[in-house]
């Protein structure tokens, strides 16, 4: 795991709080891919990952029922970026002696923005547009990209990187884009 393994896990958590965390601890316990060190190695426990699977299926269930996604949403912003602080200081510490205060602060930065664009744009959008009939396909797909990016984070790290760039410079293209719009109507 490198550094890029440390941002895609915790932007994952941002889309879903418990996909990575289970993920991590999975293959931590499972297999040779991840050595977590201490305290990160809880994540390994047994009764942790059964609460992380439960927690998981909660989320799944509640973030597809109409009225009750929005209240999900509401609990997730403060579990999404604590879950993406964890995730990123327990890969960070795998790869770096980083600070874990700084890399805890990291992970919240990184789960709490992807959380908030999902929570304040995304998700209103979708629901304004059908009605909220496509949240649970919206839904759906958050917890296939969640999974996917959490797995390609830890096994293909360096691809994982582009894709952080590639992203990163078609949301600022879409920013200055609205904004000359903006400028050029007033």
């Amino acid at each position: 795991m490198d550094i890029f393994s440390a941002f895609g896990l915790s932007a994952s958590a941002g889309l879903n709080a418990y996909i990575p965390l289970l993920i991590v601890g999975l293959l931590a316990r499972y297999t040779n891919t991840i050595k977590l060190t201490e305290p990160w190695d809880t994540l390994t426990e047994p009764w942790v990952l059964l609460v992380l699977a439960v927690l998981l299926l909660i989320e799944i269930l509640a973030d597809k029922i109409p009225a009750v996604n929005h209240f999900n949403d509401a609990l997730q912003t403060l579990i999404r970026p604590v879950a993406g602080a964890i995730t990123f200081a327990a890969s960070a510490h795998v790869i770096t002696e980083l600070n874990p205060v700084v890399a805890m602060i990291c992970g919240l930065f990184v789960a709490g923005t992807v959380h908030g664009i999902k929570a304040l744009a995304i998700r209103p959008a979708v629901t304004a547009t059908t009605g909220g009939t496509a949240n649970p396909i919206v839904s759906t797909a958050e917890d296939v990209i969640a999974t996917v990016l959490s797995i390609v984070a830890i096994l293909i790290p360096v691809v994982l990187g582009a894709l952080i760039c590639i992203i990163s410079a078609w949301i600022i293209w879409l920013i200055l884009r609205k904004i000359n719009r903006e400028a050029k109507q007033a």
